[in-house]
């Protein structure tokens, strides 16, 4: 049954014909309609009396447009589009364009297809350059050294990265969030990783079956960032099992790989020799200077201080 039908039967017994001339009159007055009709002269009264069911729901639609409820609740025929008259073979169509909220939706969505995040806070996924403050010459630096990377990253051919170490809150997690939003819009994958979780997550990962899936969702990742690698428990099965696989893996594929820390390369080489066997043994030391050399070959050190903007 048509919508107008429909309407139609609302009013029941001998009013039904006088209903019916009285909504055809609404239809033809409709101001939208009536530019439609002004500007299609071509159009006689049979195709107007044909085609009056689809003047009638491009009326009906553009009205809940004009009363919006919000993209969620729309409740046009299809959800988030706004129809469109047409002339089609001297008969009256409808077709449908999507209307500002569901492109904005499209993009939002085609935007986070992009940018994948593992164990961060949601609003790191919203930051971008224009919210970083470069109030430190070395915070200046690094700005300036991220916005390179963003436009000359070109994953499977460079695989270039930026080791951005620095203390606490000065925003090393806040410009690698705005990396990966600026990768995203230039439609370059990017995952966002929090090593510390992910390695946990790996961890449970054996006893399900699931480590494999995990480690390869993340290694393969076309821009990978491994946020506050540093912060882990190390153990050899992380440094050589995890880290060194998937670096060595990415270092094939020549995949860039972005870290932040709160260790320089020379604290972190410390770091991954000292592991829970106690003790920096020879093999540890000669490992761990293993897994550097890549970190040092494919990544520009960049410091960063500043003041603790978690405490400001």
């Amino acid at each position: 049954m048509d919508p107008i039908e429909r309407a139609f039967k609302r009013f029941g017994g001998g009013r039904m014909e006088e209903r019916f001339h009285e909504m055809r009159k609404e239809i033809i007055a409709d101001p939208r309609v009536k530019e439609f009709l002004n500007n299609h002269e071509e159009i006689g009264a049979e195709q107007v009396e044909n085609g009056l069911n689809e003047l009638y729901q491009y009326k009906e639609q553009w009205h809940n447009c004009d009363n919006c409820p919000g993209l969620e609740a729309c409740p046009n025929l299809m959800q988030g589009y706004q129809p469109q008259l047409e002339i089609h073979r001297r008969q009256i169509h409808l077709s449908y364009h999507s209307c500002p909220l569901k492109r904005k939706d499209d993009e939002r969505k085609r935007h986070a297809s992009f940018m994948k995040s593992l164990y961060l806070p949601k609003e790191m996924l919203s930051v971008t350059f224009d919210d970083f403050r470069e109030d430190h010459p070395t915070r200046v630096q690094a700005f300036a050294k991220a916005l390179e990377f963003c436009s000359a990253a070109t994953p499977g051919e460079d695989g270039k990265g930026l080791y951005i170490h620095g203390p606490f809150g000065v925003g090393k997690t806040f410009l690698v969030s705005a990396i990966a939003n600026e990768l995203a819009d230039q439609e370059v994958e990017t995952m966002l990783v929090y090593t510390p979780d992910f390695l946990r997550e790996l961890k449970s990962g054996i006893a399900d079956g699931s480590y494999q899936d995990k480690l390869d969702n993340v290694k393969r990742a076309p821009v990978l960032i491994l946020d506050d690698i540093g912060a882990e428990t190390m153990t050899p099965w992380v440094r050589d099992e995890v880290l060194g696989a998937l670096l060595q893996f990415r270092m094939m594929e020549r995949l860039p790989t972005v870290f932040t820390s709160n260790f320089d390369l020379e604290e972190l080489e410390m770091h991954m020799a000292s592991t829970q066997r106690g003790g920096t043994e020879k093999i540890d030391k000669l490992k761990a200077k293993r897994i550097m050399e890549r970190i040092r070959y494919l990544n520009t050190p960049l410091p960063m201080l500043g003041d603790n903007k978690r405490q400001g």
